[in-house]
């Protein structure tokens, strides 16, 4: 059991390690000139394309589908995976990508307000001060006694990605009682697709965009790869490898375990966005980030969870 418990906590470590490499090399690739939705559009895709494939190979009859189950999982597939993606994108090209993370992060805590003010559900002093916390360490990271220059834009769709998260484990916590991860992650990114295919229909792409170049930036500025480089990216190592790797964990440890490991993922995606970009927070916003993390741990672990107050990371959405 210990052997199976390192090996899923080291899965679940690679896969936020993962994420937060993703959120700069997304930013290369919005740097580039590829819009947020666009991005959103591909990623979405991708990912269904590969997951599908895997699952038809390997387990075709997870994927049979009730006429029940279609609209929750269309809520999930447009909230959770294009509308959280394509808000998240729109975050990191506007303010620092480890504030942007901090943001959508936050969800946890909107969960718990909403089973408090909405479900009218009884909720633990202990609650109260994670949500406190949360609040005063938001507060710090946007210094807010003085103009830090944050983008009210890039604020805003963090905070929007943060609400659409929280829609996610509200929904998703229903529909994972009756569907294995693998299989829901695929219809969420199925439906995600299809939104973006409605939205922004794929004849008003112009391939050629892919072959354009693309520097990586800050440390690495004087490198300069294609553009479909980083997209491939994207999808595959910022997408379906960590996805991967957290519902291979799911086999050795709870969801809860991967949940707090994967909070990591903010402090890590502010370290490679510090060394690699050079978006340097300052003291106080570090301070800050770590009292929002450990709100947000607090909200997680402060009572039984209800039906409304689902495992973070069951299927986690991340960057």
């Amino acid at each position: 059991m210990a052997a199976n418990s390192r090996r899923g906590y080291a899965y679940v470590t690679l896969a936020a390690a993962l994420f937060a490499v993703n959120a700069s090399v997304s930013k290369v690739v919005l740097e580039a000139g590829i819009e947020p939705a666009r991005l959103s559009a591909v990623r979405c895709t991708g990912a269904a394309v590969g997951i599908g494939l895997v699952l038809l190979a390997f387990a075709p009859g997870r994927l049979r589908l009730t006429a029940r189950e279609l609209p929750a999982l269309a809520v999930l597939g447009i909230a959770g995976a294009a509308l959280v993606q394509w808000l998240y994108f729109v975050a990191i090209d506007r303010i620092p990508v480890g504030i942007a993370l901090l943001l959508e992060f936050t969800a946890p805590v909107l969960v718990a307000l909403y089973a408090r003010v909405v479900l009218r559900q009884d909720v633990r002093a202990r609650t109260w001060l994670a949500i406190a916390l949360a609040l005063g360490g938001l507060a710090l990271v946007a210094q807010v006694w003085r103009d830090t220059g944050l983008d009210p834009v890039g604020v805003a769709a963090g905070l929007g990605a943060a609400a659409c998260l929280a829609i996610y484990f509200l929904v998703g916590s229903h529909t994972a009682a009756t569907r294995d991860p693998a299989s829901l992650t695929f219809y969420m990114f199925a439906f995600g697709a299809l939104f973006w295919a409605v939205v922004l229909p794929w004849w008003t792409f112009d391939p050629a965009v892919l072959a354009g170049e693309a520097s990586m930036l800050g440390a690495l500025d004087t490198l300069v790869v294609p553009v479909w480089v980083g997209i491939a990216w994207v999808i595959l190592l910022g997408t379906l490898v960590p996805y991967s790797l957290n519902l291979a964990a799911l086999r050795h440890i709870s969801p809860t375990a991967v949940g707090v490991v994967g909070m990591s993922e903010p402090v890590g995606a502010a370290l490679v966005a510090w060394a690699w970009l050079g978006q340097a927070l300052t003291p106080v916003q570090v301070a800050g980030g770590f009292v929002v993390l450990a709100g947000i741990g607090l909200v997680q672990h402060a009572h039984p969870r209800s039906p409304a107050e689902p495992a973070p990371s069951e299927v986690a959405v991340s960057g």
